[in-house]
């Protein structure tokens, strides 16, 4: 398909798209590595830097969401929809609900596990921020596990993501990448 004239996002949706996206992956990589690690101060440090992307996932998804409730997204140009089967145009809207509902989902739970394991999560190490849960030890192995879960459901949704847009942009060439392009 030769490239079609597509209507870009927002502005603001741009930016909070990439910074979303620079944001979850450098947080996944965080938390891969974090754990792995020997108790020390280091690592410590690292479970609180890790709080602190999480908190501000948190914020950038809220933001991003009322950006886009805000500022309708374009629609498919009506060619690379028409182009498109079935299966994928539904990919597409389930790999996009399953990722806004994961951009609240992992960050929430990361934050009861937190509570639930008493360890409060303070924000640059100067604002505490609300317990979401008790503190309860098999609650926080249970919380613990879906953080996990989800985090690497959202994963594999970001890479199947990625992997559309780049298929859209290298064997289709029908300029669909160029939507979330910053400019």
């Amino acid at each position: 398909m030769s490239t079609t004239a597509v209507t870009p996002y927002h502005p603001l949706a741009r930016a909070l798209h990439w910074l979303l996206a620079l944001a979850l992956v450098g947080n996944f990589a965080l938390g891969l590595y974090m754990t792995g690690l020997p108790f020390s101060p280091a690592r410590l440090q690292y479970y609180s830097w890790h709080k602190w992307a999480g908190v501000l996932v948190l914020a950038f998804s809220a933001i991003r969401l009322l950006t886009r409730l805000i500022h309708r997204p374009p629609a498919l140009p009506a060619a690379i929809e028409a182009a498109m089967p079935a299966w994928q145009r539904t990919a597409h809207h389930v790999t996009h609900a399953g990722l806004y509902l994961l951009f609240f989902a992992v960050p929430l739970l990361g934050w009861a596990f937190s509570s639930a394991a008493g360890f409060p999560v303070v924000l640059f190490g100067l604002w505490p921020l609300p317990d979401l849960v008790p503190v309860d030890e098999s609650l926080a192995d249970v919380l613990k596990l879906l953080h996990e879960w989800s985090a690497y459901a959202m994963a594999a949704l970001v890479l199947l993501h990625v992997a559309g847009a780049l298929k859209h942009h290298f064997i289709d060439r029908d300029g669909l990448l160029t939507r979330m392009a910053i400019r």
